[in-house]
């Protein structure tokens, strides 16, 4: 069961097994983005409390901070890159948290803000956002553009979830 998974502080580390005892931002990103989607799909709300406290380690951190020193955890939670595939990062975070508080009927919370201005502030003066770092690794066909260059899917994605965040606060729906 995924409830015997999360560690202590909340989140998951996929080095659990061997013997980790601290969450993973990245870990943690992809389990509570996991189990929206399964609520999504079949409206099983079952594994929400879980979810929350999946959140709730990432929102602590404020999706950027080590909670120890208050210092960045890493600079891969500021990157703005597609496909997501594993790391936790800055367009991922606040696509997440949008997507999810829109799914929970509730606003986004405070402590997301400083990510969706960096997510904001990456905007290009023509109206898109640039492709991130290009993770190491094989992959079958390239999904997007090099990084540097403008990426239809990250604007899309940033678009997204600004939109969502917009939304949320001024109390109009994010059709």
């Amino acid at each position: 069961m995924i409830q015997r998974k999360t560690l202590p502080d909340g989140g998951w580390n996929c080095e659990w097994v061997e013997g980790s005892t601290r969450s993973s931002f990245h870990s943690t990103i992809n389990a509570v983005r996991g189990i929206l989607a399964y609520e999504q799909l079949t409206g099983d709300d079952t594994l929400t409390a879980v979810r929350h406290r999946g959140e709730e380690y990432l929102l602590e951190r404020r999706l950027r901070y080590r909670l120890s020193t208050g210092e960045p955890v890493g600079p891969w939670a500021d990157l703005l890159m597609y496909p997501y595939r594993h790391p936790h990062t800055a367009l991922k975070a606040v696509d997440y948290f949008t997507e999810a508080a829109a799914h929970d009927g509730i606003r986004p919370g405070a402590r997301i803000v400083d990510t969706v201005e960096r997510v904001r502030a990456a905007c290009q003066p023509d109206g898109r956002w640039l492709q991130g770092e290009k993770l190491e690794g094989a992959v079958w066909f390239p999904l997007d553009v090099e990084p540097g260059e403008p990426s239809k899917w990250v604007t899309f994605l940033a678009l997204r979830a600004l939109q969502r965040q917009d939304a949320a606060v001024s109390g109009e729906s994010a059709a």
